[in-house]
């Protein structure tokens, strides 16, 4: 883990002690916006014209927020237009790495994803996070905040996919749907995991659960959580419940059921998952490596688990729901 206090690297980014054992995490800090024509978006400066080839994304293989902004790149068709740099899976005392893992690196002589953040900010103090969107014409920052990444690939630039995840008129019901799951699944697994107190996990635990239930039962008479059409809500919440058996389940204590167990549940992951460009940005190898060697607190041993052996490209995955 890691935070940068006023230059100063601190191997820690969450405080549960000032929180009666609950995990709390921190806002984005960089909330700029590409638009079509790089007028101001809701939040931060404009300057940020969408073009072909000017922006860059840094993410982790093992982020699932990272991870929305990989999928919503290859559901538009962005792969020539904005780049790529995959940071190492383990992320210890330096925070995360650049190794030979990372082929695609825009900036000469980075060795940590904390050098972006104190070359935009020489005084940055926050976490230190992926994914981030890199201006190469300017040099900066544009964001760190994955919702509003994925809103940018989805209407700021040209692209082959006129598809829209986060349609006009589904817009009010995707943001409240949204912060729900936010607060309960995407965020609810990390708030379980990293409880230090039994009333914080427990309190998580219950809430997490409920809402997979919820969405479970949900997902009995409709294929995507808004009908026939994915939307912005299914991918975040998918990169959630694809990481859930291989690593949740265990590690950070979910262990009521496995997403396998549920009926549609277990459909659904399997339907997004096999979705055009959706697998290949799936890797379980990052994804176990990270979350078992690199939480020392939660697993000392650092002893990734050989399994759960899961084929999300069994036919029988798909639903004929509409």
């Amino acid at each position: 883990m890691g935070l940068l206090v006023k230059g100063e690297w601190k191997d820690q980014w969450y405080d549960t002690a000032s929180t009666g054992g609950e995990f709390v995490r921190q806002d984005s800090q960089f909330r700029h916006w590409v638009t079509a024509d790089g007028s101001a978006g809701p939040s931060g400066e404009g300057g940020f014209a969408a073009e072909p080839k000017r922006y860059h994304l840094f993410v982790s293989l093992a982020c699932p927020w990272a991870h929305c902004t990989l999928i919503m790149r290859a559901l538009k068709g962005l792969q020539n237009c904005i780049g790529v740099t995959v940071v190492d899976p383990v992320m210890l005392a330096n925070g995360w790495e650049f190794s030979a893992v990372s082929k695609d690196n825009p900036i000469a002589g980075l060795e940590y994803l904390h050098q972006i953040y104190t070359h935009e900010n020489p005084h940055y103090s926050g976490r230190v996070t992926v994914p981030v969107l890199w201006d190469r014409q300017q040099s900066r920052i544009v964001s760190n905040e994955s919702a509003e990444i994925i809103r940018m690939l989805n209407s700021a630039f040209p692209s082959a996919n006129s598809t829209d995840y986060y349609p006009e008129p589904l817009r009010n019901e995707i943001d409240a749907l949204n912060q729900r799951i936010y607060d309960s699944v995407n965020n609810g697994v990390y708030r379980a995991g990293f409880a230090t107190s039994q009333h914080a996990y427990e309190q998580a635990y219950q809430q997490l659960f409920a809402m997979l239930d919820e969405l479970d039962a949900r997902l009995a008479t409709q294929r995507y959580l808004f009908g026939a059409d994915l939307s912005e809500a299914d991918i975040r919440l998918f990169t959630t419940l694809i990481r859930f058996d291989a690593v949740y389940f265990g590690h950070f204590k979910c262990n009521r059921q496995m997403l396998e167990s549920y009926q549609h549940l277990a459909n659904y992951i399997r339907d997004i998952y096999q979705l055009p460009g959706v697998a290949d940005t799936v890797n379980f190898e990052h994804i176990k490596t990270h979350y078992y060697v690199s939480h020392t607190t939660i697993n000392p041993t650092q002893v990734v688990p050989a399994g759960p052996a899961i084929d999300y490209h069994s036919a029988h995955g798909r639903k004929e729901l509409s």
